[in-house]
């Protein structure tokens, strides 16, 4: 079955060429002269992607995003802005709106299909996600109506793409839901006073990110940073209260999740605090290879591992040279191979 595109730009010509290209692509396509008409067809087609030209006039491509994010109904579609070289600039703002992709103008036939079949194929994905059974959030909602009705929810919100090093949300921000990891891998940072980064956690598929934030009201404790390209689900907190309020058993998994996390920290902060510089690493060391579930071999930087141990990045390298040396590790630019697990596990003990 065709897939349908909804072509959102005031330009007659280079509307009606993206027109000609989709339908030669075997695409059903609808198109507006302006943002005003795309609403409209919007909510009345559900169209499985959009294309919109930001600058418009009456109601630019923000206001439609805005407008479309708003409706339940249509804020899950992909949707992919169209930029001229000079509005570039002005794209963080739709991207952290909601947007999914952009392409520059002049873009050619194959760049346009491209992004259009990359969207999809994602958006596919995304809903055989869903309906995989997912195990962590199955366990964490067993035998109760929860799973079934955060699911519903997840389904309905629309994910979001972060590409490597892209921030998901600063310290200090409003603390505005709950994020669910549907792929990749997330870092929380804390920044010290004297300028060091320390990592409070590194997050991966199906963990949650904010739910201090998200159950307290306030404002999140740390700075949350994709480490690879990832895709993430946003519940917000309206959502999240209304679940918990109604499930008593959601409820008292989430304090079972901030017990958890206190724990892990005050651990945390007992390795810091007391361990010795080659301990440090080997419990950091042990930590990264389980959250990979136990694969030999990981990715990580310099950086992002003294900021885990809590040392200086000269002291990572010798450390990590020394471990080498020794036959416990091997490593290749960022990427470490556990060799002898038993021993690093007694040298952290």
């Amino acid at each position: 079955m065709s897939k349908q595109v909804l072509i959102i730009e005031d330009n007659d010509d280079i509307r009606e060429n993206v027109v000609e290209i989709l339908e030669l692509a075997d695409f059903k396509v609808l198109q507006a002269a302006n943002g005003k008409i795309g609403v409209d067809l919007a909510l009345k087609n559900k169209p499985d992607i959009i294309l919109c030209d930001i600058m418009m006039p009456d109601l630019d491509g923000y206001g439609v995003l805005y407008m479309l994010n708003k409706n339940p109904e249509t804020a899950t579609i992909p949707f992919i802005f169209l930029t001229a070289k000079a509005e570039r600039v002005d794209l963080r703002k739709g991207m952290d709106m909601g947007a999914d992709d952009y392409l520059t103008k002049p873009f050619d036939d194959i760049e346009l299909l491209n992004a259009i079949e990359t969207r999809l194929k994602k958006k596919t994905a995304q809903e055989e996600f869903y309906s995989k059974p997912l195990d962590k959030i199955g366990g964490l909602l067993a035998r109760n109506n929860g799973l079934a009705e955060l699911k519903n929810i997840i389904a309905e919100r629309k994910t979001r793409q972060f590409k490597k090093n892209q921030v998901v949300y600063y310290e200090g921000d409003k603390g505005n839901g709950l994020y669910i990891v549907l792929s990749g891998k997330v870092k929380a940072m804390k920044l010290a006073e004297d300028g060091r980064e320390l990592m409070t956690g590194i997050f991966g598929p199906e963990e949650y990110l904010g739910v201090n934030a998200s159950l307290s009201g306030e404002a999140y404790a740390d700075t949350a940073t994709a480490l690879e390209d990832s895709q993430l689900c946003l519940i917000p907190k309206e959502q999240l209260d209304e679940l918990i309020n109604h499930y008593p058993d959601v409820a008292r998994s989430f304090i079972a999740i901030l017990a958890n996390d206190v724990r892990d920290k005050e651990e945390q902060l007992l390795h810091l605090a007391y361990n010795s510089v080659r301990k440090r690493m080997a419990g950091s060391l042990l930590r990264l290879y389980k959250q990979n579930e136990a694969a030999e071999s990981f990715k990580i930087s310099r950086e992002d591992l003294a900021a885990l141990a809590g040392m200086a990045t000269e002291t990572v390298s010798r450390t990590l040279t020394d471990f080498k040396d020794e036959g416990l590790i091997e490593k290749k630019g960022s990427l470490i191979t556990i060799l002898d697990e038993k021993r690093l596990a007694k040298m952290k003990n």
